[in-house]
C-alpha cells in the first residue's frame, strides 16, 4: 500500500496491530507506532486498547498494567468505557480480583462513569473469589445509581451462591429476576443444575432441566453434560446413560464431553466393554477422541488386566492421537513393552521441538526401559539428555543407579554417585537407601560401611528395605556388627 502511494489512516493501522496481537506478536504491533508518527496520524484509544488486549492475551499482565498506568499518567490518551473494559477484563480473568475493584474505584472518581459491562466483570470476579457479601454490595451500589443489573450480573451471582450452597438466596434471585420481567436463560439454568449436581441433588436437578423445559427454554448439551455427570459421579449409570439417549433423542449432538463423562462412568464400574463401543462411536460421529477419553480408558483397560488392548489403543494414539500428558506416561509406564517404551521416548524427542518436554518424562521411561533390563537404553537416553536441554535431577541418576545396583554393576552406581554431585545434584535419602542396598545384596560389607557413614552424616537414615537386608546379613554373619561402630554402639546400650 505504501509503495502504491495508497493513503493509510487510523482504521488500517489499528488492523494491523489487531492482527499482530491475534498472532500472540504484541511486540510486533508496537512496531507500528512509529508509522502514526511518520503519517501524522493521531493515537487513540482504540488503538492502545488493542495493544492492552493483545498483551493480556500472551498472559503479559504486569505489561497490560504498565502501559494502561503510563496512558494515564503521561496524559497520553484519556481511557474509555472500553480501555477500562479491557484492562479489567485482563486482570480479573487472571485472578487479579483486587486490582480489578481498585480500577473500578477510580473509574469512579475520573470522568468515565462505569456502565452495566463494568459492573459485571467485578462482580463475576468477586462472585468466582467467593467474595459474594462484597458483590452483593457492588449489586447495591449499582441500583443505588440507577444502573439496572442484567441477566449476565444475576447469572454470576447465582453461580457464586450455588457454589456456596446458598439455596434460599439462590431462590430470593430467581424471584428477584422474573419481577423484573428478566426471565433465566439456558446458561443460568445450567448454573443451577451443576450446582445442584456438585451437591448430589441429581434428581432435583433434572427436575429443573423439566421446568426449563415447561418455560420454552430448550437445554442445550452443556445442561445434559451436566446431569449426566452427577449420575456418573453417584455411580447411577443407568439413569446417565438415559440422559445421553435422550440428548440423542433431541437430536443435539453429543459432544466430547458427552462422551467422556459416560465413558468414565463405565470404567468406574470396570464395565469396559460399553466404554469402548462408546470410545469406537465417537469417530463414527465425526468427533475426535482428545487426551481426557484415551487416559480413562486407558486407565480402566490396566485396572482389568487388558493390558494387550491398551497397548494396541496406545499405538493407535500415538500415530493419529493427541500427544500423552504425564498422567498417561505415568499410567503406560508400568505397561509397555520395550519397544514401546522406545517409541515413546523418540515421540518425546520429536514432540519438544512443539512443547515443553518436562525431565519427569524422561525419568519414567528411563526407569521403565531399567526394570525391563534395558539398562543400556535407559543409559543411552540418560546421555542424551544434556543435547536436549534437559538437565537429569535426583530421580533421574537414582533411578540409573537402581539399574546398575539391580544388575550388581555397583562400580557404574558408585561412578554415577560422584557424577551427580560433581554436577551439583546431590543425593537423597532414596539414592544412598539404593546403593547401600546394592552393596548389601551383593555381601560387599566394607563398602557398604563406606556409603553408611556418608547418609548418616548427611542425616539420612535407612529404610524398611535396607533394615531388613543389614538384618538378613548379620544374621548370617554376626561379625558385621563390628563393622557397624553407629550399630554396635546402640547394641551395647
Amino acid at each position: 500500500m505504501q509503495k502504491l502511494g495508497i493513503p493509510i489512516d487510523g482504521f488500517i493501522l489499528t488492523s494491523v496491530i489487531n492482527s499482530y496481537c491475534l498472532m500472540h506478536r504484541a511486540d510486533f504491533g508496537f512496531s507500528v507506532l512509529p508509522i502514526y508518527l511518520k503519517n501524522g496520524i493521531p493515537f487513540n484509544n482504540v488503538t492502545f486498547t488493542t495493544l492492552i488486549r493483545g498483551i493480556f492475551a500472551e498472559n503479559k499482565v504486569k505489561d497490560a498494567a504498565e502501559l494502561f498506568k503510563k496512558l494515564v499518567r503521561d496524559k497520553i490518551c484519556d481511557p474509555d468505557e472500553i480501555m477500562y473494559a479491557t484492562v479489567m477484563n485482563g486482570l480479573s480473568k487472571r485472578g487479579h480480583t483486587q486490582k480489578t475493584l481498585s480500577l473500578l474505584r477510580l473509574m469512579e472518581q475520573g470522568n468515565t462513569q462505569p456502565d452495566i459491562y463494568i459492573y459485571n466483570i467485578v462482580i463475576d470476579a468477586l462472585c468466582k473469589d467467593g467474595n459474594l457479601d462484597a458483590a452483593i454490595n457492588i449489586l447495591n451500589e449499582m441500583k443505588q445509581k440507577g444502573i439496572h443489573p442484567d441477566i449476565l450480573t444475576y447469572n454470576s451471582l447465582i453461580d457464586g451462591l450455588c457454589k456456596l450452597g446458598q439455596w434460599e438466596k439462590v431462590k430470593t434471585l430467581f424471584s428477584e429476576m422474573v419481577n423484573l420481567n428478566m426471565y433465566p436463560d439456558v446458561h443460568t439454568f445450567n448454573i443451577l443444575t451443576d450446582g445442584l449436581c456438585k451437591e448430589g441433588k441429581v434428581e432435583d436437578a433434572e427436575e429443573v432441566m423439566k421446568h426449563m423445559v415447561e418455560k420454552g427454554v430448550e437445554p442445550n448439551v452443556i445442561t445434559y453434560n451436566v446431569i449426566m455427570d452427577g449420575y456418573c459421579l453417584h455411580g447411577q449409570l443407568d439413569r446417565a446413560r438415559r440422559i445421553f439417549d435422550i440428548l440423542i433423542d433431541k437430536g443435539i449432538e453429543p459432544d466430547i464431553f458427552s462422551y467422556n463423562i459416560l465413558i468414565n462412568g463405565y470404567c468406574k464400574k470396570k464395565k469396559l466393554t460399553k466404554a469402548m463401543q462408546l470410545f469406537r462411536e465417537i469417530s463414527q460421529k465425526g468427533l475426535k477422541p482428545n487426551i481426557v477419553t484415551y487416559n480413562t480408558i486407558l486407565q480402566g483397560l490396566f485396572e482389568i488386566g487388558r493390558i494387550g488392548v491398551a497397548k494396541q489403543l496406545f499405538v493407535e494414539m500415538v500415530s493419529a492421537g493427541p500427544t500423552p500428558d504425564t498422567c498417561m506416561v505415568l499410567c503406560l509406564m508400568v505397561i509397555l513393552s520395550t519397544d514401546l517404551l522406545k517409541k515413546l521416548c523418540h515421540s518425546l524427542i520429536s514432540w519438544k521441538e512443539r512443547e515443553n518436554v518436562n525431565i519427569m518424562y524422561y525419568n519414567i521411561i528411563i526407569n521403565g526401559l531399567s526394570k525391563n533390563g534395558e539398562l543400556d537404553k535407559a543409559h543411552a537416553i540418560f546421555e542424551k539428555l544434556s543435547s536436549m536441554g534437559l538437565l537429569p535431577n535426583v530421580r533421574t541418576y537414582t533411578m540409573m543407579i537402581t539399574g546398575f545396583c539391580l544388575q550388581g554393576l555397583l562400580d557404574e552406581a558408585k561412578d554415577m554417585l560422584r557424577k551427580m554431585e560433581d554436577n551439583g545434584c546431590f543425593p537423597d535419602n532414596v539414592t544412598y537407601n539404593v546403593i547401600v542396598q546394592g552393596y548389601l545384596r551383593c555381601r560387599k560389607i566394607n563398602e557398604m560401611v563406606t556409603f553408611m557413614k556418608e547418609m548418616t552424616g548427611r542425616g539420612f537414615s535407612f529404610d524398611a528395605t535396607t533394615s531388613e537386608l543389614l538384618v538378613k546379613a548379620i544374621s548370617e554373619n554376626p561379625s558385621i556388627v563390628d563393622m557397624l561402630p553407629e550399630l554396635h554402639a546402640e547394641i551395647k546400650k
